[in-house]
């Protein structure tokens, strides 16, 4: 049977977010060659997803969806369960599989323990223990969303000798990287490292520069280092490797796909709402 993988990104105001998803979607088909691979965006692109699903159904008998999102908030839960809905009564003969969202995985700790190790040089290797350490997520409505964000910060405090390892978000809910900063200053310490939790460049990563530069202004005996974001390491490769692979032979299925509380919301006529702040 035909089969198309398409890849979902989040989209980005920022052309250059977007060209990112398109460069990794190339840079993966050239590692399956044999597949068929389409890519489309949730928001702020002209291949939105029902354009690219209808490409994908166009394509093949047989469609697998992946998310490239690494917090399952209502675009995940909701939103691309509704559309792939859609677009099986568009297209009823060809099956749609969705895939689980990347999440806060150990591949993903693995990155996020690297760009620790990579802003600690930046700093010229000081004393973990007067370090503080911020990871900073996107932030949601969806509170399991941003539990996700506390749990990554949670396996990188265990692996790691720093006192201080917090969660800050740079909208929608609290707390923000700038009370962050100040608790961590009170509380003794002398170098801070910001570790932004997103997958993809865009507008709010930079604004994220333009808020450790005026940090760096308010604190001037504290140095920062800004990590770099996830990115397509090799690991998110494997992970999406693996989650289509789950969605093959059915091992593991989009969070809350089919779940009486989704099912529950559509009926009710429930329209998420995503905050952007952008």
């Amino acid at each position: 049977m035909d089969h198309c993988i398409l890849l979902i990104g989040h989209g980005s105001r920022q052309k250059e977010g977007n060209e990112e998803i398109r460069r990794f979607a190339e840079s993966w088909q050239q590692k399956h060659p044999d597949w068929q691979i389409e890519t489309c965006f949730i928001e702020f692109d002209e291949a939105l997803l029902d354009t690219g699903l209808d490409r994908a159904a166009a394509r093949a008998e047989r469609v697998t969806a992946v998310p490239l999102i690494l917090n399952a908030a209502g675009h995940v839960k909701l939103e691309i369960p509704a559309h792939i809905a859609a677009a099986r009564a568009r297209n009823p003969h060809t099956e749609f599989r969705c895939a689980r969202h990347i999440g806060a995985s150990e591949p993903v700790l693995r990155i996020l323990e690297r760009r620790l190790r990579e802003a600690m040089l930046m700093l010229d290797v000081p004393d973990p223990r007067t370090t503080g350490v911020i990871v900073l997520g996107r932030g949601s409505s969806d509170r399991v969303a941003n539990s996700e964000v506390a749990r990554i910060a949670r396996l990188l405090y265990e692996g790691s000798d720093h006192e201080l390892i917090d969660v800050a978000f740079t909208g929608v809910t609290h707390p923000r990287l700038e009370r962050v900063v100040q608790r961590h200053w009170q509380l003794g310490m002398t170098q801070q490292v910001v570790l932004p939790f997103y997958l993809f460049t865009g507008r709010l990563i930079e604004r994220i520069n333009s808020q450790v530069e005026r940090l760096r202004r308010q604190y001037p005996q504290m140095a920062f280092a800004l990590g770099d974001y996830i990115g397509f390491e090799p690991e998110i490769y494997a992970v999406i490797d693996e989650r289509v692979q789950q969605a093959w032979d059915g091992s593991a299925m989009l969070e809350c796909d089919g779940c009486p509380h989704r099912k529950a919301a559509a009926g009710h006529g429930h329209h998420h709402h995503h905050h952007h702040h952008h």
